[in-house]
């Protein structure tokens, strides 16, 4: 392997590594909503509206439902009614957990907004001691003047 002056070491950083970008000048990251809220909200209330509208009329079924069994006094009656009456329970159930989902989401994409990710990568081509030359160097250049 060729040993290579810091000169060449200099050149070939600059050629193969892209410019250092200052923070002054580095572009902001902008939070962007995605490109799915929209989509999400009109899934949401037709999902509400669907639930909502499912558990009221599930309600009128059961009020019929159990004038019947009452009036009947048949054992079939009261099963159906009792199946209704979980079926509502599951609906109203769902119609809470979507309520969840969507500030799950709404919680999960503001973050993802906030989130903002630097990475700093340092890489040095040379020798151990062609490292610690250039640090001394560093140092004393910033007025380091004891190094133990």
């Amino acid at each position: 392997m060729e040993k290579l002056t810091p000169e060449e070491i200099k050149k070939n950083l600059e050629e193969n590594l892209p410019p250092v970008i200052s923070s002054a000048q580095a572009p902001v990251a902008i939070p962007q909503p995605i490109k799915d809220e929209k989509d999400i909200d009109d899934d949401y209330e037709f999902s509400r509206k669907t639930y909502r509208d499912l558990v009221d009329k599930s309600n009128h079924a059961i009020d019929s439902m159990m004038e019947l069994a009452t009036n009947s006094e048949h054992p079939r009656a009261f099963e159906v009614l009792s199946t209704m009456l979980k079926n509502t329970s599951d609906m109203t159930q769902k119609l809470m957990d979507l309520q969840k989902d969507k500030k799950a989401i709404k919680k999960k994409t503001e973050e993802k907004a906030q989130a903002t990710t630097t990475t700093n990568n340092n890489l040095f081509v040379g020798s151990t001691s062609d490292l610690q030359k250039h640090l001394l160097a560093k140092l004393s250049t910033d007025g380091v003047t004891d190094v133990h």
